[in-house]
């Protein structure tokens, strides 16, 4: 006869069973669960002894009692205390050899401890991170960085983890700096990359590590550091525009729910779409994070780019390849051009690579133009300039060999016009007679820059209308080395030549002189003060504490006019320097007295905007040539690349007719065979799933199925008609059938 299994043997023979049990109640299981954590205790000593000759069975066994005691260690918190250590011990001493299922259901066990706030982020981390850089499986190593990547995530989801922050920052920085030959930095570098990239880590420290990085003598580490601050900031805009939400036709998903059938599920979805529409905007209208660049962030750049400069580019012994030195050439002279640093030995070291045989010529010639601001000497960019036009510029030269070395010295004038001379400046001006297209947009586009910034140096018949009418009024002016431009409120100059303009034209319609005019507006500004109005109170007593007349025509008091004409005399010496009172003079006139004199309300505010709009659609339509200050700062944020110098050469090579039509069919959906844009249309509704149109579908109904109405259409009367348009006319106001209008 056989013996039947009670009920709390089958629950002990099934483990995922009695973890359901223990769940619900705790209290009833804790004898179960005791015999359990005995024979997990027991497993757990052979795989300490000797992991690698446990059998299969054992270890499917240790398998299902981790998870077991994983799972219910938050219900019984004295007893599974020495659960955490035992496996960090595991891992750290036998995660070489261990069974991989075992090993990945150990890590996973500590991260769900760590939801369950059995063990906090700093525990986890400090476990998880010494076998990241020291375990030799590549299926590990992913794990392990996945689960820190979700650790930090989840850590700074609600709010920011300055202290779990601090702690793996200084962690990574370490790593980089202990060995800095080894390629352990890399896991360094990544992590730090990527937390970037979503956003976590947005302050100066993670750009402490990978300036660090960059600065380590392994290759791969300081690729990845001199990466990180050239692109790791597209790549966080990038990853925002990714993770923003897709737009939602609301009105699509509300009339779906009117026309099929109501269910719960539909129900839901519409809600969820109507949550995911206001999440959308208020994360519209929600302020701007203030994210500032890596390159920003950047504590000492100038030492840092010394450092930089000194141990990867101008040191000899260095072995790197052509493409990682552009690299970190590209970050050195990224850094000089947007902190206006002075490296003078730079600029030397550029001279051998400045000659059309050398390999990626143009990168390096985007990377000097980078590396040139208004605060670098003229005397250091002139011989660069020069021997750039000698290599590169000759009538022996190819045409885009011309076109790049010209485009060239115009990027670096951009930044530095002083480093031009009048004769090489007009012997590359007169390229733009060359038969070549890219040659000559090359030239002219020298040309044009010397227009604005500095016309002096080009011939007058060169120099254009705007440029000699600014010459003879005075208004274009050369900027002297080191000089910097004073900011102030953008456009008030539009705002004040617009309120000039609107009293000339109250004068005029008034048909006042402008010495009326003037009175007339001093009257009109009077803020009702007038001080011989006022009367001195007299007092008996001049110790009872009231005011007190004192004359005005005091013996000791001369008139201001008086005491001016003593001092005009011939033998007084002339301590006031007349040079710096002009210049005083010239600033002051300079600056807008509508900014120092008056309040600008909302109403002049909305025209200063308005006026700022013009401004730039006149610039957009070539109304106007004010633009040196956009041209200098073209590209002091984004960088200056290779394409850019090959620009012109580019723009003027003539496309062959294959070229054309693929440029044509870029962006367009692949054709088999020829159809129309309907058909084109058709197809893809079809391939989309979507329904037909009525009208769609009385074309292709059977002509035997629509004789009847249209015999009975043909048989109406006058009055049968105009009833039938008059309700299609009331119908189609309403919204049709439906009534959508309402």
């Amino acid at each position: 006869m056989k013996r039947k299994v009670a009920a709390l043997e089958k629950v002990e023979a099934d483990l995922v069973n009695l973890q359901y049990k223990i769940r619900r109640d705790p209290r009833s299981y804790a004898q179960e669960f005791y015999d359990q954590w005995l024979a997990y205790d027991a497993q757990r000593q052979i795989f300490i002894s000797s992991p690698a000759t446990v059998s299969s069975e054992d270890t499917k066994k240790f398998h299902d009692l981790v998870d077991l005691v994983a799972h219910v260690a938050d219900l019984y918190p004295d007893l599974t205390a020495p659960f955490p250590g035992h496996l960090k011990e595991l891992l750290n001493q036998h995660h070489a050899t261990l069974d991989k299922e075992l090993r990945e259901k150990a890590v996973g066990s500590l991260v769900l401890l760590r939801r369950k706030d059995v063990i906090d982020s700093t525990s986890l981390l400090t476990t998880l991170f010494p076998i990241l850089i020291s375990t030799p499986s590549k299926t590990l190593r992913s794990l392990l960085y996945t689960k820190i990547i979700s650790d930090l995530r989840e850590s700074n989801s609600k709010a920011t983890n300055h202290r779990l922050n601090r702690t793996i920052q200084t962690v990574l920085h370490n790593l980089v700096t202990s060995d800095r030959t080894s390629t352990k930095g890399m896991w360094a570098t990544r992590i730090t990359r990527e937390l970037w990239r979503r956003q976590i880590w947005t302050d100066a420290r993670p750009c402490d590590v990978m300036k660090e990085a960059c600065l380590s003598d392994n290759e791969k580490v300081v690729i990845g550091g001199v990466r990180f601050f050239l692109g790791g900031d597209k790549e966080r805009e990038e990853a925002e525009d990714e993770s923003s939400d897709e737009d939602i036709d609301l009105k699509k998903v509300k009339h779906q729910s009117t026309i099929n059938k109501k269910t719960k599920k539909r129900q839901k979805a519409y809600e969820k779409a109507i949550e995911k529409i206001k999440r959308q905007e208020r994360k519209k209208h929600a302020a701007h994070p203030l994210n500032f660049s890596a390159l920003h962030l950047i504590h000492d750049p100038q030492g840092f780019a010394e450092k930089l400069f000194q141990k990867h580019l101008q040191n000899t012994k260095n072995k790197f390849t052509l493409d990682n030195k552009l690299l970190i050439l590209q970050l050195v002279t990224r850094l000089v051009g947007l902190h206006k640093l002075t490296i003078i030995s730079l600029y030397s070291w550029f001279v051998r690579y400045l000659t059309p045989k050398q390999l990626n010529v143009t990168s390096f010639l985007a990377s000097l133009a980078q590396a040139t601001h208004n605060l670098v000497p003229p005397d250091v960019i002139e011989p660069l300039v020069v021997k750039i036009a000698n290599e590169f510029v000759s009538e022996a030269s190819a045409s885009e060999v011309a076109a790049a070395g010209i485009n060239a010295i115009r990027e670096v004038a951009l930044r530095q016009p002083l480093c031009m001379t009048e004769t090489l400046l007009q012997d590359l001006v007169m390229y733009q007679r060359s038969k070549d297209k890219g040659v000559v947009m090359a030239a002219k586009g020298l040309q044009s820059l010397y227009r604005e910034v500095y016309p002096e140096l080009l011939q007058k018949k060169y120099r254009g209308k705007e440029a000699t009418m600014g010459l003879r009024s005075g208004e274009v002016k050369q900027r002297r080395f080191g000089e910097e431009e004073e900011g102030g409120i953008e456009g008030i100059e539009l705002l004040e030549k617009y309120k000039e303009e609107q009293k000339r034209r109250k004068r005029e319609e008034q048909g006042l002189e402008d010495g009326d005019a003037e009175k007339k507006e001093d009257d009109s500004e009077d803020d009702g003060f007038n001080s011989d109005e006022w009367e001195v109170a007299s007092t008996d007593s001049e110790s009872s504490g009231g005011w007190i007349d004192v004359s005005s025509e005091s013996e000791d008091d001369e008139p201001a006019t008086k005491r001016r004409k003593k001092g005009d005399s011939s033998e007084a010496p002339n301590l006031v320097d007349t040079a710096k009172q002009d210049a005083a003079e010239a600033e002051y006139n300079r600056i807008s007295k509508l900014a120092t004199t008056s309040i600008l309300t909302p109403a002049d505010l909305a025209k200063l905007e308005e006026l700022r709009r013009e401004a730039k659609i006149d610039k957009a339509l070539g109304r106007t040539s004010k633009r040196k200050k956009e041209l200098i700062e073209k590209h002091i944020e984004d960088g200056l690349t290779a394409e850019d110098i090959e620009l012109p050469a580019q723009l003027g090579k003539k496309t062959t007719k294959e070229e054309r039509v693929a440029l044509a069919r870029e962006g367009k959906p692949a054709r088999e065979e020829h159809k129309s844009t309907q058909a084109i249309r058709k197809a893809k509704k079809e391939a989309e799933g979507k329904s037909t149109t009525n009208k769609e579908k009385a074309r292709k109904k059977n002509f035997l199925m629509t004789i009847g109405k249209a015999r009975a259409k043909n048989k109406r009367s006058l009055v049968e008609t105009s009833k039938t348009m008059r309700r299609h006319i009331a119908r189609s106001k309403s919204g049709g059938r439906r009534r959508n209008g309402l």
